[in-house]
């Protein structure tokens, strides 16, 4: 994924603070299976860093 324009910047960055957001209430949530979370908070991190570098990458190029 490539952002082309500040639109999708600002699309990018709001999808940015859900993910975020999403991470930190899992991390808490002890109730869930151990396993599954772990999962899940490995996906959730790496997209995380995938849009943060499609931020700075955008941002580099401005």
């Amino acid at each position: 994924m490539t952002l082309q324009n500040d639109m999708e910047l600002a699309n990018t960055r709001v999808k940015l603070g859900e993910l975020e957001e999403r991470y930190q209430q899992l991390r808490d949530d002890t109730a869930e299976d151990e396993h599954l979370r772990e999962l899940t908070l490995f996906s959730l991190r790496r997209l995380i860093n995938q849009l943060r570098e499609e931020i700075a990458r955008y941002e580099a190029h401005q």
